[in-house]
């Protein structure tokens, strides 16, 4: 199992030396952003452009696309297995009793089976 984290793209790139080109310093904005999280144990999964609906006014609302950034990690192994124990410890479903139905001639011709306590009860 996984845990995710969805944190903001960079809007704009970074300075730094050596960079010139507004491509390589949003680049380097990307690069510094995904190696902290790396750092963090987080792994990079996908970039996804999503639709988020805004207030613009009193009453209108807009429609903007936002871009996100997605990491995941594997869950600790004590959560896991707590979820394990838990899982071990719901009680089990009834079992279900299933009886078949029984054609028209065959139900004349053999009467069904009582339990044991009903018929000791009958012929009591």
């Amino acid at each position: 199992m996984f845990e995710y984290k969805v944190i903001p793209a960079p809007r704009k790139g970074t300075k730094a030396k050596g960079l010139k080109t507004l491509e390589s310093r949003f680049s380097y904005a990307l690069e510094e952003l995904m190696n902290t999280e790396a750092y963090e144990g987080w792994e990079f999964c996908r970039a996804e452009t999503l639709p988020s609906e805004e207030r613009s006014g009193f009453r209108s609302t807009n429609v903007v696309y936002r871009s996100v950034l997605v990491f995941r990690r594997p869950l600790l192994a004590n959560d896991t297995a707590d979820e394990a124990a838990a899982y071990e410890q719901a009680p089990e479903p009834a079992p279900v009793r299933y009886e078949a139905p029984l054609d028209e001639d065959a139900a004349e011709a053999e009467p069904l089976e009582q339990d044991d306590h009903e018929s000791s009860s009958a012929k009591a």
